[in-house]
């Protein structure tokens, strides 16, 4: 005959071992791995839209890479406003947006003096509000399966947890580089 105590563990094992996968999961799923030291700042951000990469930088070395997905339409750069495409160049961090639609989001300073004489030149809007940013508010959940295809509007997108850790990362001001 099975005592109250010898219920009460086995009722708790079953819950650690059917809950525990399902926490696991949870956290490879919204890529929380490889913490960085609590004082590292980066002075440099590295876009590599042909590798869906982004990759910190802190005094020439590299503190962390990003998989990324960018703008639904991946080639070529931005070159006026709607155009589905992710910005070249170079900008930099201009502001934060915590209330934003898609978790939390570092602005950048897209478009540049060259962006804008370009779509003058043309006749047309260069676009704006590019932006380093989580998911969408209220789909978190679904972690870094949103890199299975470039879905933004010309954003750099990354989960909301690496959004978080960027967000503690990357001051305002610092420098981006987006390559083809």
């Amino acid at each position: 005959m099975k005592t109250a105590l010898q219920s009460t563990k086995i009722l708790s094992f079953v819950i650690a071992a059917v809950l525990l996968p399902f926490i696991a999961l949870s956290f490879i799923a919204n890529g929380i791995d490889n913490p960085i030291p609590e004082k590292t700042i980066a002075d440099k951000v590295v876009i590599e839209k042909s590798k869906r990469r982004m990759t910190l930088f802190c005094k020439g070395t590299a503190i962390k890479i990003y998989v990324v997905s960018i703008g639904r339409v991946p080639n070529g750069k931005k070159t006026q406003e709607g155009d589905g495409r992710t910005p070249e160049g170079f900008y930099t961090i201009d502001r934060r947006k915590i209330d934003s639609s898609y978790h939390r989001a570092l602005h950048l300073s897209y478009p540049n003096a060259d962006d804008i004489a370009q779509a003058k030149g043309r006749g047309v809007l260069p676009g704006g509000d590019i932006m380093i940013h989580g998911l969408p508010n209220g789909i978190g959940l679904i972690g870094k399966l949103h890199r299975k295809r470039d879905w933004t509007r010309g954003c750099i997108a990354v989960t909301n947890a690496e959004i978080e850790e960027i967000w503690r990362l990357v001051p305002d001001g610092t420098v981006v580089e987006i390559q083809p």
